[in-house]
């Protein structure tokens, strides 16, 4: 799965493979990956404001 670069003080990439989103954060150098995320979920992620708060909100502890 490839990473895309986006415009977040907290993350620094995201993927995202239809099933399974990947993050990668500015301050470490793993990939987090939530399986059974839908699509509406990633979608939401890329087009927030605050990528940080929406993943915070949406995804992280809901998605493992």
């Amino acid at each position: 799965m490839s990473l895309t670069l986006v415009n977040s003080s907290s993350i620094r990439a995201v993927g995202y493979d239809g099933y399974t989103l990947a993050v990668l954060f500015h301050t470490s150098d793993t990939i987090y990956t939530h399986p059974g995320v839908p699509y509406s979920i990633y979608e939401g992620l890329m087009q927030a404001g605050s990528k940080g708060t929406y993943y915070n909100r949406y995804i992280r502890g809901k998605y493992k």
